[in-house]
């Protein structure tokens, strides 16, 4: 007679670990990729920058008159050539 006492539980006992071990993962990226939606969406709704960004804030400043019209798009056009943006300063309203 072969009971679990004398034999143990035999090799199904691994599958257990297993289920919980990819139940865990299953939920965690479930929550971590609708949490990372809900983030885009609504960086994109308030307009698709950062308030925090580099060309914000110069925005920011060029609105509180720190800087002249003509520094704020110098800046802007170094600033967007390092995120890999378009020009759209006077310079290329003109052409």
């Amino acid at each position: 007679m072969n009971t679990l006492a004398l034999a143990g539980p035999g090799p199904w006992i691994l599958f257990f670990p297993l289920f919980w071990a990819a139940a865990i993962v299953g939920v965690v990226t479930v929550v971590r990729r609708a949490g990372w939606r809900r983030g885009r969406d609504l960086r994109h709704r308030g307009g698709g920058s950062d308030e925090h960004s580099p060309i914000a804030l110069l925005g920011h400043r060029f609105a509180a008159g720190e800087i002249d019209e003509d520094e704020y798009w110098r800046r802007l056009t170094v600033l967007e050539e390092q995120f890999g943006r378009r020009t759209t300063g006077p310079e290329a309203r003109r052409k």
